[in-house]
């Protein structure tokens, strides 16, 4: 339950949630679990090059069975992907259903890979209750050729061709087809269905919806008994029985709609049966194995190819075929709908006014739910970001399988893959074994996980559902995951390659948000995946500190990009690249796990001397990136510049720096953490072995542990990389908006290099790096992304707690010019403040109505039916703020909803004041005053009110239709009720007087800070700060 101001409040999501995680009902059996994207994985990759992109096509994808998973459009699943259901439609334009989102493979994008495509994530709860997903399909005929063509025309140089480029959707010729998914209050395994499409056009037009419900294919591959095949039949004219020997039997329950033409009657659906096998011969791979096939849906309705079916009705694969053509379809503005509940119940008819009842209630159960989340008021706008932010996280979760010993030697049913294919990629993790619900970095994209991406993924995911964000976090540490030598997997294109070590770091802070939000300390998973990271630290050490002097390689660390070499290969110039971010990374893990051993060490005194291993160690990378042996300048730090680089090193005391000013030399300032003088004095052997070093090394203390000496804002010490003079340096930099500092954050390279690229010349070719704000110019890590000069969110909002940490120390003793020479001083939490409200402002609109990520298109900007939703993209344009990138990389950018949490409040907009004072006081007033005016309440349906069949409910006992209500809407009692109106006044109470304080001072901003991203001396304090 969700603590607010010490007092417990259980919402009935909240209590789903409490259900599932005491395994009293599954309630997450069921969810958005399919992919956006299967082909073109390496999982369904069994090429003998390794090509992923030619070997599995968009156009196979109708054709031909997926191995290891499956996709859609608004998929749901079961937690194993067994059972799916998607939708389908069609305008009578296209050639074939629109049954999979389309997208550029990486070779035929001149940016990479890139989805085209316009769909939104607008609603998502933690137990998947409610669910809604918007798709705009044109009327047009979808510009599939056109798409290709002008890409493939377009240089590296030139922007992204896309869909809303098209001219596809002027005149609103398009659908808005919004698509929802509910549970029965009582009931995780019922689920309901609805899609409502309505027509934005000023013309009548058809469109055709086929909901789709198969069995992924687990029969074909020579490892199951025949008998376990699945099946799908029709056992009446609205319904469907399903049987899987895993899943058990269920029944798809269909409801006519409403007509739409002159006759007025009910469009009845048309089942069709095929099976989800390969059609070889369309394939030109020989004849097919099966008569009926995986496209047959598409030939039957689009070719009318009647015989494409299984007339016997039975199959694998089912789909229910709503034909909304007669006269000339559906009116302007009017909309169609359609029906249909998966269940274990055959009640042989569908109540809609029930069902209706049912999903208004779990939309309501969403909006009780995040106004719980995040209590104090905010701007719509804010509340809306935040909203679609947190949607966007669940609809990316994704059923990810895949076995190595499968994979790689293939399956007894099929030809043995070809010789050396094994060794391409990943023959050195054969234990990996996955069948997991995992958060993916984007739906369309990115469709597997990848380690960094993760890891900040469970910050906003903690809000909402730490169960689910700390089962992240502990199965990559998992042995099923990480390697035996302790190292985690990267991502499926190459697992062994090399992310930033952020895992110490998103374990503690997701420990330390659950207790603050939800009042529970989990110190076993805190101590489970430490015990863990110990040996992913050791491979850290033994392998990216080839010298044993502290001192770091690593890779491209996610960065891709960013350097003047591709810093995953070997150096063109010989030597090894010492490398200002992996060094600094690793110092940042010595303090997080720091800060989770001195956790532990509360309740088991032994963690106290793990502690002080971190600690020492920290203190002996902090000197390494320093100083050499006698006091020599290291060259990773450039003293006349005030800036650290990467070093080229040739061994002994030959080396040279890259003088490149970008987030390499930023990450430093990661590697940062204060510690309080009550945990050190609670620690004996801690702060004795703390102290024999400081006496016993001294020469090394007196240059990394100055704070030692001089204690900070509450007494505190600091542990840090960076002292008070680099400290300034750094951040002279950091905040001058003609270098790093940008109208929408930090950029992850100085705008100096547009005038001032750093190049060097190399056996007779030049390497180069200059500034680039949008898509990347070069095909490095496949160029889709771009590490020089764009904002990227996730490694913003680590520069924003360090800010926060150093804030924690130097209090309002330190201020700094921010912007740099503009005259105003702020002390660091300002900054760090500023700087979330520069971020937050990606997303909001300006003065003039724009949101920044539109790149100025009034389309997205002001038409009703486009500006209240959102893409979360990649990153941003290090000028304008244009979205970049991926378009729902929900994952990383999702950040945004914990920055909103943090700042909303006082996050200044349009008719906002700058910062918060008592001039906001009639705007917090109104605010808060509309939310419980506003307060959500359970509304009536607007659609048809009849029932399926011929329009009479079958007689039944009064009170056996009030028990199936009651468990299928939900009911609160009049002592429930009660008891959660006191509830909300108590939350009124506790707003009004966190507003009070706002108004008048921000003393409440360190003890917030501290709270969250630090060690304190005893846990239960916790409680008693604010949210």
């Amino acid at each position: 339950m969700v603590l607010i101001d010490k007092q417990e409040y259980i919402s009935e999501e909240e209590r789903r949630l409490i259900e599932d995680r005491e395994r009293k009902r599954y309630w997450k059996k069921w969810g958005p679990y399919v992919a956006e994207r299967q082909w073109a994985t390496v999982r369904e990759d069994y090429s003998a090059d390794g090509d992923a992109w030619s070997h599995f096509s968009h156009d196979q994808s109708r054709k031909r069975a997926y191995r290891w998973g499956e996709d859609g459009i608004a998929g749901v699943s079961d937690s194993h992907g067994f059972q799916n259901i998607a939708f389908s439609f069609w305008n009578e334009k296209d050639d074939f259903l629109k049954e999979r989102l389309f997208g550029l493979s990486n070779p035929q994008g001149n940016h990479g890979e890139s989805l085209k495509e316009a769909h939104f994530h607008l609603d998502n709860i933690p137990t998947h209750s409610y669910m809604k997903f918007l798709y705009k399909y044109p009327q047009r005929r979808f510009p599939y050729e056109d798409l290709i063509r002008e890409n493939a025309r377009r240089s590296k140089q030139d922007k992204e061709y896309n869909l809303i480029d098209t001219g596809v959707f002027d005149d609103d010729a398009y659908w808005d087809i919004f698509i929802e998914t509910a549970k029965e209050a009582e009931d995780p395994d019922e689920l309901l269905f609805r899609v409502t499409a309505y027509n934005r056009g000023s013309q009548p037009a058809p469109l055709h919806i086929v909901p789709q419900v198969w069995f992924r294919n687990t029969w074909a591959w020579g490892r199951e008994k025949p008998e376990s095949k699945p099946s799908l039949r029709e056992i009446g004219p609205t319904t469907v029985q399903t049987m899987h020997h895993k899943l058990g039997e269920r029944y798809v329950e269909l409801s006519p709609s409403p007509g739409i033409g002159p006759s007025g009657e009910d469009i009845e659906p048309k089942l069709l049966f095929t099976d989800n096998d390969t059609n070889y011969k369309a394939l030109g791979w020989g004849a097919n194995k099966t008569q009926y096939v995986k496209d047959a849906f598409h030939r039957h309705i689009c070719d009318d190819e009647e015989d494409a079916v299984n007339p016997a009705k039975v199959g694998t694969k089912f789909g229910a075929w709503y034909a909304f053509d007669e006269g000339d379809g559906v009116a302007p503005g009017e909309c169609a709908v359609v029906r249909f509940r998966l269940s274990k119940r055959n009640d042989e008819f569908l109540d809609e006014e029930l069902f209706d009842d049912i999903m208004e209630q779990r939309r309501h159960d969403a909006d009780e739910f995040y106004s719980h989340i995040s209590p104090l008021p905010m701007a719509d706008d804010l509340r809306n970001i935040q909203r679609q932010a947190f949607s966007g996280m669940l609809w990316c979760k994704q059923h990810y399988h895949f076995i190595w010993d499968h994979w790689a030697n293939g399956d007894p049913g099929m030809p043995p893959p070809p010789p050396g294919r094994k060794a391409i990629r990943n023959q050195h993790w054969k234990h990996m074994h996955a069948d997991d619900i995992l958060s993916m970095p984007d739906s369309w994209e990115y469709p597997f996980f990848a380690a960094w991406d993760s890891a900040f993924h469970c910050i906003p995911l903690s809000m909402i559902d730490p169960e689910f964000a700390k089962k992240q976090l502990d199965l990559f540490t998992r042995e099923w995951y990480m390697h035996p030598n302790g190292q985690l997997p990267a991502y499926e294109w190459n697992f062994g390659d090399v992310n930033p070590p952020v895992h110490a770091w998103s374990t503690f802070r997701t420990f330390k948000i659950e207790r603050k939000m939800y009042g529970n300390e989990d110190l076993d998973f805190l101590e489970r995946v430490f015990q863990k990271l110990l040996l992913n630290f050791t491979w850290w050490v033994n392998r990216k500190d080839t010298e044993g002097k502290n001192v770091f390689e690593g890779g491209f660390l996610g960065l891709d990009n960013i350097g003047l070499f591709n810093r995953s290969d070997p150096l063109p110039t010989g030597g090894t690249l010492e490398q200002a971010d992996s060094t600094g990374w690793m110092g940042f893990y010595c303090l997080s796990m720091m800060n989770i051993a001195l956790e532990l060490a509360k309740h088991r005194r032994i963690y106290e001397d793990i502690a002080s291993k971190f600690f020492e160690h920290f203190i002996l990378i902090s000197d390494a990136m320093q100083y050499r042996s006698g006091g020599e300048a290291k060259p990773l730090w450039n003293e006349k510049d005030g800036f650290y680089y990467d070093a080229i090193s040739w061994g002994g005391p030959w080396s040279t720096q890259m003088p490149v000013r970008s987030l390499v030399g930023l990450i430093p300032l990661y590697a940062t953490c204060t510690l309080e003088p009550e945990v050190i004095n609670r620690f004996p052997s801690f702060k004795r072995r703390m102290n024999w070093f400081i006496e016993n090394r001294s020469e090394m203390a007196s240059r990394n542990l100055a704070s030692m000496k001089r204690r900070g804002q509450g007494d505190r010490v600091l542990c840090s990389l960076v002292n008070e003079d680099r400290l300034r340096k750094i951040l002279k930099r950091m905040l001058d908006e003609s270098e790093f500092l940008a109208d929408h954050g930090i950029r992850s390279l100085s705008r100096y290099h547009k005038d001032h690229p750093y190049s060097m010349d190399v056996n007779g070719q030049r390497f180069q790096v200059g500034y680039v704000p949008g898509d990347s110019d070069s095909g490095l890590f496949g160029g889709n992304s771009n590490w020089r000069g764009p904002i990227w969110l996730a490694v913003n909002f680590l520069l924003v707690e360090s800010l926060q940490r150093f804030y924690m120390y130097y209090g309002d003793d330190l201020k700094v010019e921010c912007p740099t020479g503009s005259g105003d001083e702020m002390h660091l939490g300002h900054v760090a403040e500023e700087l979330q409200h520069r971020l937050t402002h990606l997303f909001v609109r300006g003065d003039d109505g724009r949101r920044a990520i539109s790149a100025g298109n009034d389309m997205l900007d002001y038409d009703p039916n486009w500006k209240d939703y959102l893409w979360y993209y990649e990153f941003f344009d290090g000028d304008s703020g244009r979205g970049l990138g991926a378009s729902h990389q929900c994952g990383w950018t999702g950040l945004i909803a914990k920055m909103i949490h943090d700042t909303g409040v006082n996050c200044r907009l349009p008719q906002t004041p700058r910062t918060p004072s008592t001039a906001a006081a009639h705007y917090f007033d109104d605010m808060w005053s509309r939310n419980k005016k506003d307060n959500p309440r359970p509304l009536r349906r607007s659609s048809t009110t009849r029932n399926i069949g011929n329009g009479q409910v079958p007689n039944g006992d009064d009170e056996e239709s009030d028990f199936r209500r009651t468990n299928s809407v939900g009911h609160l009692d009049e002592e429930a009720l009660k008891h959660k109106a006191e509830l909300d006044e108590h939350v009124a109470r506790y707003v009004s007087d966190q507003l009070k304080r706002i108004r008048s001072h921000d003393s409440h901003l360190s003890s917030a800070i501290q709270d969250e991203i630090e060690a304190k001396l005893d846990g239960t304090s916790e409680f008693e700060v604010e949210l």
